[in-house]
């Protein structure tokens, strides 16, 4: 009798162990396009639910597709987690589509909402430009390489894998549970973690049973930080702030004390140093625009007449072909073009203004003085007093002149001025 209370005490004590320690569900949501903001985003996601021990991620998905690399690492972060991940395709209406099917297939456990659909993973062209049907088959058998090697691991139908990426086939989340595409199929979140409360998922340090039908639930949507992230860290946007950044600093270079050119470019800079940090830039690239807009800035202090300009459009158009090192990550050419004339019309417009400022006569100061008429207040022979723009000034001649006579400033040196008389018009 006593034997059985201390066996009833321990199972009762591993129980409330169990429950006790039981981890809160993390939830993060993805919607939209897979980018490298999208696959940082998810990575903290994981590091965050790793570091608070949590029971599982869910990462609520509904995407049109994305970047290819970007989705790479999502899948190998994925199967990297020491966290239990699981993938749910919703809200109602949504879709796993393209790199989706990949991020589902990377789940330890995929679920998809009512009304929801997945499929259509073909490789598409690189960022609209056009590949060559070898480079395209290249892409695709990989694709189907990574689908199958997923679809293995976590025992899923690699057949229909295969035939979403060669194919684009797409089914209903009904299907997808009926094909073995997915493992479960829930109305929303709560409804989900009641179904996988008790499933044991294999990790790659172990087995883990989830305890998820009482967890209190967690959600960490994409903040102000991220969301910035996403807008600029596209590589269009990237390489237009990268051209306003480096043509605010030239404006201000070639015609100091613009102030406003300045601060534009700094802000642009500053914004470039916070997109850098998910976007993979290639050095040689990145020189290559930075030469660019030396040479602009070289040109407006040199008289080479639009040698430097032409060296430099030529060294930014090759920076913006190299800047990033994925290759699914690249400058359009609808966007560079564009750019480049733009640049080209500001960098001559701003070097009309420079030289058409460095011909203009002075206006102010001791040379501004030269050549301005004035009236001689005494006899100057060889010194005397001037009046010039109401101003007396002790001034000197090589000639005699009267008092009353106009005169002419020559040389300014101190306050003193050197005069002579006004030449008197013929007509």
């Amino acid at each position: 009798m006593t034997k059985n209370r201390m066996l009833v005490s321990i199972v009762t004590l591993m129980l409330f162990s169990r429950l006790a320690y039981a981890g809160d569900v993390h939830v993060i949501e993805v919607g939209g396009a897979i980018t490298p903001v999208t696959a940082k985003y998810i990575n903290d996601g994981l590091s965050h639910a790793e570091h608070q021990d949590a029971e599982c991620l869910v990462i609520e998905l509904d995407t049109p597709g994305g970047l290819l690399q970007a989705t790479m690492e999502i899948d190998k972060a994925i199967l990297a987690s020491s966290v239990p991940v699981v993938v749910y395709v919703s809200p109602k209406g949504g879709r796993a589509a393209s790199a989706g099917v990949f991020i589902t297939y990377a789940a330890h456990i995929a679920a998809m909402a009512p009304t929801t659909n997945i499929g259509s993973a073909h490789p598409v062209t690189m960022m609209g430009k056009d590949t060559s049907e070898t480079m395209m088959e290249k892409v695709t058998n990989d694709a189907v390489a990574h689908i199958k090697g997923l679809a293995g691991k976590h025992g899923r139908n690699a057949e229909w894998g295969e035939s979403a990426i060669r194919e684009s086939k797409n089914i209903t989340a009904k299907e997808a549970l009926q094909l073995n595409v997915i493992n479960y199929m829930a109305d929303n979140l709560y409804h989900l973690l009641q179904q996988i409360d008790g499933k044991t998922v294999a990790l790659d340090h172990g087995e883990k049973t989830l305890h998820t039908k009482d967890a209190e639930i967690k959600r960490s949507p994409m903040n102000w930080r991220y969301q910035i992230l996403d807008k600029i860290a596209d590589p269009n946007l990237f390489f237009i702030l990268m051209a306003l950044a480096g043509l605010g600093i030239y404006f201000e270079f070639s015609n100091p004390g613009s102030i406003l050119p300045g601060v534009i470019g700094a802000i642009c800079i500053v914004l470039l140093l916070f997109a850098s940090q998910v976007l993979t830039i290639n050095a040689a690239g990145l020189v290559f625009m930075i030469l660019g807009f030396a040479f602009f800035i070289i040109e407006a202090y040199t008289p080479v007449f639009g040698i430097l300009t032409a060296g430099g459009i030529i060294a930014f158009i090759l920076g913006a072909l190299m800047l990033f090192k994925s290759p699914d990550v690249q400058v359009s050419f609808r966007v560079l073009i564009p750019t480049v004339i733009f640049m080209l019309i500001f960098v001559s417009f701003s070097l009309y203004l420079a030289m058409k400022t460095r011909l203009t006569k002075p206006r102010t100061g001791s040379k501004g003085l030269i050549g301005e008429v004035g009236e001689a207040l005494e006899k100057i022979a060889p010194a005397g007093k001037v009046s010039v723009h109401g101003e007396i000034w002790k001034a000197v001649s090589e000639e005699p002149i009267k008092k009353g006579e106009a005169i002419e400033v020559v040389q300014v040196d101190g306050l003193k001025l050197t005069v002579k008389k006004k030449s008197s018009s013929i007509i």
